[in-house]
């Protein structure tokens, strides 16, 4: 069975919102070209950024409805990060909360994506 190892994210500007994860996520792209650029992780997820002005880019949808999650072990881990990207100017759009999952909070990237920080489900 093939398993999904690829998120992608539509994006206007392929370089800015690079620039974005990598101080995120403090690390470089592995790929970076003037209409996509991507990274990988140790576990094998990939996080690919499209450009929507790519010549062969194609999509009828519209809308984000989607949220890329980071789940980190505690709340003091949320709470780290939640503290670390507000220092680095990363917007927020859902304050620190309780959720019925747990503590989280939800900043956006450069091009409105949802990108959450939760503990895991208990």
């Amino acid at each position: 069975m093939a398993l999904p190892n690829l998120i992608l994210l539509y994006v206007e500007d392929p370089a800015r919102s690079s620039e974005f994860y990598e101080k995120l996520l403090g690390k470089a792209p592995t790929a970076s070209f003037p209409t996509y650029a991507a990274f990988e992780f140790p576990n094998g997820l990939n996080l690919g950024l499209w450009s929507t002005r790519a010549a062969n880019f194609v999509s009828s949808g519209t809308g984000h409805r989607f949220e890329l999650a980071f789940m980190v072990d505690d709340d003091a881990a949320v709470d780290r990060l939640y503290n670390a990207w507000r220092a680095a100017d990363v917007p927020i759009e859902q304050e620190l909360s309780v959720a019925v999952f747990g503590r989280t909070f939800v900043a956006l990237d450069p091009d409105g994506h949802r990108v959450r920080v939760c503990t895991p489900d208990d």
